[in-house]
């Protein structure tokens, strides 16, 4: 396993929510930030692998299982209210930020309906927005 630093204007680093990508430089708005790779898998793996989180789906055919390590981008976490999105083109899937990213901001972008049903509702959404929503409620 390679120790190198991640190539990009971001680091790895201890987040809320476990490990995150941070970002090192400003990212400004519409900058692509990285591209989220790994092997590509059919449809009847995906099944076949059911409660795997880094599965990222490209088209009804394929998926990239985002699992190994040397993929930085599965240090993103979701937000419900993200500075980063993902589009998938021509089989890829890049992330490119929607605002303004800060130097020591977390990079981040909504997984989508179908993860946060799965693997982010039953424990409760632990994003940055969503805590405050919670201490918000809380104060009274």
């Amino acid at each position: 396993m390679s120790t190198k630093r991640p190539e990009g204007p971001f680091r790895i680093g201890r987040s809320e929510t476990g490990l995150g990508l941070f970002a090192t430089d400003i990212i400004e708005k519409g900058s692509f930030i990285i591209e989220y790779v790994g092997p590509r898998i059919t449809s009847e793996e995906v099944e076949r692998r059911r409660n795997t989180r880094y599965l990222f789906e490209i088209n009804s055919r394929w998926t990239i299982d985002g699992a190994p390590r040397w993929n930085t981008a599965r240090y993103i976490n979701h937000s419900c209210r993200p500075n980063a999105q993902a589009t998938i083109s021509r089989g890829k899937i890049r992330i490119k930020a929607i605002k303004r990213i800060k130097p020591g901001d977390e990079i981040t972008y909504n997984y989508g309906k179908n993860y946060f049903e799965t693997f982010i509702k039953p424990h409760g959404c632990r994003c940055r927005s969503c805590q405050k929503k919670r201490e918000k409620e809380a104060a009274g």
